[in-house]
């Protein structure tokens, strides 16, 4: 996954926030081998607890190689995980930003280059700290084009140039 964030989002600035965590190595990246969702859910919740006490970290990109392959499997995970975050009282702390390999937006085309923007090697939950991301939005110039400026770029990219680039991510 460090080769996706180096080789997708910060050299395509997907994310302009990220090239400044891996530079300050705040990034953390944990993978879970489990692939039953309450393992998983747990983990989850484990790893915001490691937050809590590691604030020298600013994120974690949950990683799950096996067991959500399928993009509503995950979805429903996602979902589930946002749920847990509010029962634990993680509303506010953390929220989730979420990445698969077969990522499609409400309403697109699997095939559209668009999707990949949330698309990754693995299935991935980004645990981000609410506080850290509100500071870094306050200090950006129009954060709401973010979103529209990737889609452009993955656009005018297209989905082939983005198919060979996660392959290449998995090397």
């Amino acid at each position: 996954m460090e080769n996706w964030v180096a080789r997708v989002i910060i050299k395509y600035n997907i994310c302009p926030f990220a090239r400044q965590e891996v530079m300050n190595n705040t990034i953390r990246y944990q993978v879970i081998d489990d692939k039953k969702l309450d393992h998983v859910l747990t983990a989850l919740i484990d790893e915001c607890q490691f937050l809590d006490d590691h604030p020298e970290l600013e994120t974690t990109l949950f990683i799950l190689p096996q067991g959500f392959e399928g993009f509503y499997l995950y979805l429903d995970l996602v979902d589930i995980a946002n749920d847990l975050l509010i029962e634990q009282g993680y509303e506010g702390v953390y929220q989730l930003a979420s990445f698969h390999p077969d990522y499609c937006f409400d309403g697109e085309p699997q095939d559209s280059a668009a999707n990949y923007t949330n698309r990754a090697p693995y299935p991935t939950l980004h645990i981000i700290r609410e506080e850290s991301m509100e500071k870094a939005l306050a200090q950006y110039n129009d954060p709401e084009s973010i979103p529209e400026r990737n889609i452009a770029f993955a656009e005018r990219k297209g989905s082939e140039f983005f198919v060979k680039l996660l392959q290449n991510c998995k090397q």
